[in-house]
Protein backbone atom coordinates (compact mmCIF):
# COMPACT_ATOMS: atom_id res chain seq x y z
CA UNK A 1 0.00 0.00 0.00
CA UNK A 2 1.56 3.29 -1.09
CA UNK A 3 -1.60 4.99 -0.35
CA UNK A 4 -3.63 5.99 2.49
CA UNK A 5 -7.25 5.88 2.36
CA UNK A 6 -8.79 8.53 4.67
CA UNK A 7 -12.07 9.20 6.10
CA UNK A 8 -13.22 12.60 7.44
CA UNK A 9 -15.83 13.29 10.24
CA UNK A 10 -16.46 16.76 10.73
CA UNK A 11 -16.47 19.67 8.06
CA UNK A 12 -15.89 22.48 9.77
CA UNK A 13 -13.56 25.60 9.49
CA UNK A 14 -10.21 23.82 10.25
CA UNK A 15 -11.38 20.81 8.28
CA UNK A 16 -12.21 23.20 5.55
CA UNK A 17 -9.14 25.27 5.51
CA UNK A 18 -6.34 22.92 6.29
CA UNK A 19 -7.22 19.16 6.65
CA UNK A 20 -9.25 18.38 4.00
CA UNK A 21 -6.77 20.61 1.43
CA UNK A 22 -3.97 17.98 2.83
CA UNK A 23 -6.10 14.95 2.28
CA UNK A 24 -6.70 15.74 -1.41
CA UNK A 25 -3.54 17.14 -2.41
CA UNK A 26 -0.26 15.13 -0.16
CA UNK A 27 0.94 11.96 -2.18
CA UNK A 28 0.86 9.71 0.27
CA UNK A 29 -3.22 10.10 0.99
CA UNK A 30 -6.43 9.47 -0.53
CA UNK A 31 -9.52 11.30 0.63
CA UNK A 32 -12.58 8.88 0.07
CA UNK A 33 -15.18 10.03 2.22
CA UNK A 34 -16.27 12.46 4.91
CA UNK A 35 -18.92 12.77 7.24
CA UNK A 36 -21.52 15.52 8.22
CA UNK A 37 -25.06 15.71 9.44
CA UNK A 38 -26.61 17.49 6.76
CA UNK A 39 -26.31 14.85 3.76
CA UNK A 40 -26.33 17.93 1.35
CA UNK A 41 -23.69 20.06 2.76
CA UNK A 42 -21.85 16.53 3.29
CA UNK A 43 -21.85 16.13 -0.82
CA UNK A 44 -21.27 19.47 -1.45
CA UNK A 45 -17.85 19.30 1.20
CA UNK A 46 -16.90 15.99 -0.57
CA UNK A 47 -17.23 17.32 -4.47
CA UNK A 48 -15.49 20.12 -3.25
CA UNK A 49 -12.34 18.15 -2.15
CA UNK A 50 -12.55 15.44 -4.07
CA UNK A 51 -13.76 13.08 -2.20
CA UNK A 52 -16.11 10.07 -4.06
CA UNK A 53 -18.29 9.25 -0.76
CA UNK A 54 -20.36 11.30 1.90
CA UNK A 55 -21.90 9.86 4.70
CA UNK A 56 -24.45 11.97 7.23
CA UNK A 57 -23.47 9.41 9.84
CA UNK A 58 -20.02 8.69 11.11
CA UNK A 59 -20.88 5.39 11.95
CA UNK A 60 -21.50 4.60 8.09
CA UNK A 61 -18.11 6.30 7.12
CA UNK A 62 -16.01 3.89 9.71
CA UNK A 63 -18.18 0.74 7.84
CA UNK A 64 -16.17 2.15 4.79
CA UNK A 65 -13.66 -1.14 4.14
CA UNK A 66 -12.23 1.88 1.30
CA UNK A 67 -11.17 3.69 4.41
CA UNK A 68 -8.02 2.83 6.48
CA UNK A 69 -7.37 6.20 8.64
CA UNK A 70 -9.97 8.79 10.03
CA UNK A 71 -9.07 12.19 10.71
CA UNK A 72 -11.75 13.40 13.73
CA UNK A 73 -12.56 17.27 13.37
CA UNK A 74 -15.35 16.89 15.62
CA UNK A 75 -15.77 19.02 18.97
CA UNK A 76 -14.10 17.67 21.53
CA UNK A 77 -16.90 15.92 24.06
CA UNK A 78 -17.16 13.32 20.76
CA UNK A 79 -13.69 12.53 20.28
CA UNK A 80 -13.22 9.42 22.80
CA UNK A 81 -16.65 7.85 21.22
CA UNK A 82 -15.54 8.09 17.81
CA UNK A 83 -11.85 7.28 18.32
CA UNK A 84 -12.72 4.06 20.21
CA UNK A 85 -15.84 2.69 17.83
CA UNK A 86 -13.03 3.68 14.89
CA UNK A 87 -10.43 1.83 16.48
CA UNK A 88 -12.70 -0.99 17.10
CA UNK A 89 -13.48 -0.93 12.74
CA UNK A 90 -9.97 -1.10 12.74
CA UNK A 91 -9.52 2.55 11.42
CA UNK A 92 -6.26 4.71 12.39
CA UNK A 93 -7.07 7.57 14.00
CA UNK A 94 -5.54 11.19 13.69
CA UNK A 95 -7.41 13.22 16.55
CA UNK A 96 -7.66 16.78 16.69
CA UNK A 97 -7.02 18.52 19.59
CA UNK A 98 -7.45 18.95 22.34
CA UNK A 99 -7.41 15.07 22.51
CA UNK A 100 -10.44 14.82 25.12
CA UNK A 101 -12.08 16.08 28.06
CA UNK A 102 -9.97 14.95 30.40
CA UNK A 103 -7.12 12.07 30.98
CA UNK A 104 -9.51 9.08 31.56
CA UNK A 105 -11.08 9.71 28.36
CA UNK A 106 -7.69 9.53 27.01
CA UNK A 107 -6.21 5.88 28.99
CA UNK A 108 -9.72 4.50 27.18
CA UNK A 109 -9.11 5.85 23.97
CA UNK A 110 -5.17 4.87 24.07
CA UNK A 111 -6.36 1.59 25.26
CA UNK A 112 -9.06 0.91 22.15
CA UNK A 113 -6.31 2.07 19.78
CA UNK A 114 -3.64 -0.25 21.30
CA UNK A 115 -6.18 -3.23 21.50
CA UNK A 116 -7.19 -2.90 17.89
CA UNK A 117 -3.76 -2.52 16.42
CA UNK A 118 -4.15 1.08 14.93
CA UNK A 119 -1.93 4.01 15.86
CA UNK A 120 -3.44 6.85 17.14
CA UNK A 121 -2.61 10.30 16.79
CA UNK A 122 -3.34 13.97 17.91
CA UNK A 123 -3.14 17.24 15.64
CA UNK A 124 -0.32 19.02 17.77
CA UNK A 125 1.31 20.72 14.46
CA UNK A 126 3.25 22.79 16.14
CA UNK A 127 5.27 20.34 16.54
CA UNK A 128 6.56 19.88 13.34
CA UNK A 129 7.35 24.15 12.67
CA UNK A 130 10.75 25.06 11.44
CA UNK A 131 11.39 27.56 14.15
CA UNK A 132 10.59 25.02 16.89
CA UNK A 133 13.18 22.37 15.71
CA UNK A 134 15.71 25.36 15.52
CA UNK A 135 14.76 26.26 19.03
CA UNK A 136 15.23 23.23 20.51
CA UNK A 137 19.05 22.92 18.87
CA UNK A 138 19.32 26.38 19.96
CA UNK A 139 18.84 24.95 23.54
CA UNK A 140 20.62 21.95 23.00
CA UNK A 141 23.53 24.04 21.60
CA UNK A 142 23.51 25.62 24.78
CA UNK A 143 23.72 28.77 23.08
CA UNK A 144 21.42 31.07 25.43
CA UNK A 145 22.88 28.86 28.57
CA UNK A 146 20.84 27.39 30.38
CA UNK A 147 17.02 28.16 29.97
CA UNK A 148 15.50 30.30 33.12
CA UNK A 149 12.22 31.65 32.63
CA UNK A 150 9.52 30.93 29.16
CA UNK A 151 6.24 32.93 28.36
CA UNK A 152 3.85 32.51 25.84
CA UNK A 153 1.27 34.70 24.82
CA UNK A 154 -1.79 33.51 23.02
CA UNK A 155 -4.65 36.20 22.36
CA UNK A 156 -7.26 36.18 20.43
CA UNK A 157 -10.68 38.56 20.73
CA UNK A 158 -13.55 35.32 20.31
CA UNK A 159 -16.92 35.82 21.10
CA UNK A 160 -19.83 34.50 18.95
CA UNK A 161 -23.44 34.18 19.42
CA UNK A 162 -25.63 30.73 19.84
CA UNK A 163 -26.38 29.60 16.18
CA UNK A 164 -22.89 30.86 14.78
CA UNK A 165 -20.10 28.08 13.31
CA UNK A 166 -17.93 27.14 16.25
CA UNK A 167 -20.47 28.34 19.03
CA UNK A 168 -19.57 25.22 20.33
CA UNK A 169 -16.20 26.07 21.54
CA UNK A 170 -18.05 27.84 24.46
CA UNK A 171 -19.85 25.18 25.17
CA UNK A 172 -18.42 23.34 28.37
CA UNK A 173 -20.14 20.29 28.02
CA UNK A 174 -18.41 20.17 24.29
CA UNK A 175 -15.62 22.07 24.53
CA UNK A 176 -14.35 21.68 28.07
CA UNK A 177 -13.10 24.35 28.90
CA UNK A 178 -12.35 28.12 27.22
CA UNK A 179 -9.10 29.67 25.76
CA UNK A 180 -6.82 27.17 28.00
CA UNK A 181 -8.48 24.30 26.31
CA UNK A 182 -8.51 25.81 22.48
CA UNK A 183 -5.25 27.49 22.19
CA UNK A 184 -3.48 26.60 25.63
CA UNK A 185 -3.63 23.27 24.81
CA UNK A 186 -1.21 23.87 21.75
CA UNK A 187 1.68 25.92 23.77
CA UNK A 188 1.58 23.34 26.33
CA UNK A 189 2.70 20.51 23.68
CA UNK A 190 5.47 23.78 22.67
CA UNK A 191 6.48 23.56 26.46
CA UNK A 192 6.80 19.76 26.61
CA UNK A 193 8.66 19.60 23.13
CA UNK A 194 11.22 22.37 24.24
CA UNK A 195 11.56 21.53 27.74
CA UNK A 196 10.60 18.30 28.68
CA UNK A 197 8.27 16.67 31.44
CA UNK A 198 6.37 19.18 33.76
CA UNK A 199 7.07 18.55 37.34
CA UNK A 200 4.12 21.60 38.56
CA UNK A 201 1.73 23.42 37.37
CA UNK A 202 -0.53 25.44 38.80
CA UNK A 203 -3.51 28.02 36.70
CA UNK A 204 -5.88 30.65 36.91
CA UNK A 205 -9.46 30.90 35.06
CA UNK A 206 -12.00 33.40 35.24
CA UNK A 207 -14.25 35.46 33.17
CA UNK A 208 -12.86 38.57 33.40
CA UNK A 209 -15.41 40.75 30.47
CA UNK A 210 -17.97 38.00 29.07
CA UNK A 211 -20.75 35.69 30.77
CA UNK A 212 -20.50 32.89 29.49
CA UNK A 213 -19.64 28.68 30.39
CA UNK A 214 -16.47 28.78 29.83
CA UNK A 215 -13.56 31.12 30.94
CA UNK A 216 -12.41 34.00 28.51
CA UNK A 217 -8.88 34.48 30.39
CA UNK A 218 -6.62 32.36 32.27
CA UNK A 219 -2.57 31.83 33.44
CA UNK A 220 -0.60 29.03 33.90
CA UNK A 221 2.54 28.69 35.57
CA UNK A 222 4.79 25.49 35.45
CA UNK A 223 7.98 24.11 36.98
CA UNK A 224 9.82 21.53 34.63
CA UNK A 225 11.81 18.48 35.63
CA UNK A 226 14.63 20.86 34.03
CA UNK A 227 14.71 23.31 36.38
CA UNK A 228 12.99 25.78 33.82
CA UNK A 229 10.21 27.87 35.04
CA UNK A 230 6.99 28.86 32.23
CA UNK A 231 3.85 31.23 31.89
CA UNK A 232 1.17 30.47 30.12
CA UNK A 233 -1.03 33.37 29.38
CA UNK A 234 -4.21 32.92 27.33
CA UNK A 235 -7.23 35.38 26.59
CA UNK A 236 -10.54 35.67 24.16
CA UNK A 237 -11.18 39.47 25.50
CA UNK A 238 -8.05 41.60 25.52
CA UNK A 239 -7.77 43.62 22.05
CA UNK A 240 -4.55 42.92 20.77
CA UNK A 241 -3.87 39.74 19.15
CA UNK A 242 -0.65 38.05 20.19
CA UNK A 243 1.05 34.35 19.46
CA UNK A 244 4.57 35.10 21.15
CA UNK A 245 7.08 32.80 22.44
CA UNK A 246 9.93 34.17 25.03
CA UNK A 247 12.98 31.70 26.63
CA UNK A 248 15.51 33.77 28.47
CA UNK A 249 18.66 31.64 29.62
CA UNK A 250 21.96 32.70 31.83
CA UNK A 251 23.73 33.82 28.92
CA UNK A 252 21.11 34.85 26.14
CA UNK A 253 17.18 35.18 24.92
CA UNK A 254 15.46 33.96 22.33
CA UNK A 255 12.35 35.75 20.91
CA UNK A 256 9.49 34.80 18.33
CA UNK A 257 7.09 37.70 18.15
CA UNK A 258 4.36 35.75 16.15
CA UNK A 259 4.80 31.90 16.45
CA UNK A 260 3.19 31.10 13.48
CA UNK A 261 5.49 33.24 11.15
CA UNK A 262 8.56 31.93 12.28
CA UNK A 263 10.55 34.55 12.54
CA UNK A 264 13.19 34.34 15.00
CA UNK A 265 15.83 36.64 17.27
CA UNK A 266 17.99 35.26 19.33
CA UNK A 267 20.27 37.81 21.97
CA UNK A 268 23.61 36.57 23.01
CA UNK A 269 26.55 38.84 24.07
CA UNK A 270 28.21 38.45 20.83
CA UNK A 271 25.14 40.58 19.58
CA UNK A 272 21.99 39.56 17.89
CA UNK A 273 21.20 37.24 14.82
CA UNK A 274 17.63 36.72 13.37
CA UNK A 275 16.69 34.21 11.72
CA UNK A 276 13.23 33.09 9.16
CA UNK A 277 11.98 29.85 9.46
CA UNK A 278 8.23 30.23 7.90
CA UNK A 279 5.98 27.01 8.48
CA UNK A 280 3.98 25.10 5.74
CA UNK A 281 1.61 27.07 4.41
CA UNK A 282 -0.92 24.53 5.52
CA UNK A 283 0.10 24.01 8.87
CA UNK A 284 -1.75 20.86 9.24
CA UNK A 285 0.14 19.36 6.26
CA UNK A 286 3.30 18.01 7.55
CA UNK A 287 1.30 16.60 10.63
CA UNK A 288 -0.97 14.68 8.71
CA UNK A 289 1.84 13.75 5.51
CA UNK A 290 3.95 12.43 9.12
CA UNK A 291 1.40 10.03 10.73
CA UNK A 292 0.56 8.46 7.13
CA UNK A 293 3.92 7.93 6.66
CA UNK A 294 3.89 5.91 10.14
CA UNK A 295 0.94 3.99 9.29
CA UNK A 296 2.34 2.99 5.68
CA UNK A 297 6.13 2.20 6.57
CA UNK A 298 4.55 0.88 10.32
CA UNK A 299 6.45 2.93 12.80
CA UNK A 300 6.01 4.96 15.48
CA UNK A 301 4.05 7.94 15.45
CA UNK A 302 5.73 11.11 16.28
CA UNK A 303 2.88 13.28 17.91
CA UNK A 304 0.91 10.12 19.58
CA UNK A 305 -1.59 9.53 22.02
CA UNK A 306 0.83 9.81 25.36
CA UNK A 307 1.74 13.06 23.44
CA UNK A 308 -2.23 14.40 23.79
CA UNK A 309 -2.88 12.64 27.23
CA UNK A 310 0.34 14.21 28.44
CA UNK A 311 -1.14 17.74 27.52
CA UNK A 312 -4.72 17.04 29.09
CA UNK A 313 -3.32 15.97 32.29
CA UNK A 314 -1.78 19.39 32.70
CA UNK A 315 -5.02 20.80 31.47
CA UNK A 316 -6.90 18.38 34.03
CA UNK A 317 -4.55 20.20 37.02
CA UNK A 318 -4.45 23.64 35.71
CA UNK A 319 -9.07 23.81 35.12
CA UNK A 320 -9.31 21.49 39.12
CA UNK A 321 -6.46 22.85 41.25
CA UNK A 322 -6.72 26.95 40.63
CA UNK A 323 -5.60 29.36 43.07
CA UNK A 324 -7.74 30.36 46.19
CA UNK A 325 -9.17 33.06 46.43
CA UNK A 326 -7.39 35.35 49.03
CA UNK A 327 -10.57 36.72 50.74
CA UNK A 328 -11.42 32.97 51.18
CA UNK A 329 -8.70 32.66 53.70
CA UNK A 330 -9.00 32.98 57.38
CA UNK A 331 -7.18 35.97 59.33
Amino acid sequence: MNRLGWGLIGCGDIAQKRVAPALRNLDNCDLIGVARKNDSLAEFFAKQFGAKKWYNKWQDLLADDEIDAVYVATPVNLHMEITIAAAEAGKHVLCEKPMALNAKQCDKMIRACTANHVKLGVAYYRHFYPVINRIKEIIAQKKIGTVVLSQINAFEKFQIKAGEPRYWLLLKEQAGGGPMMDVGCHRIEVFLNLFGPIRKTTGFNHNVIYDREVEDTAAAFFEFESGATAILNVTHAAFESQDTLDIFGTDGSIHVRILNHGDITVRTAAGEEKEALPPHPNLHQPLIESFSDSVLNNTPVIVDGNTGKNVTIIEDFIYNNTGVRLTDIAT
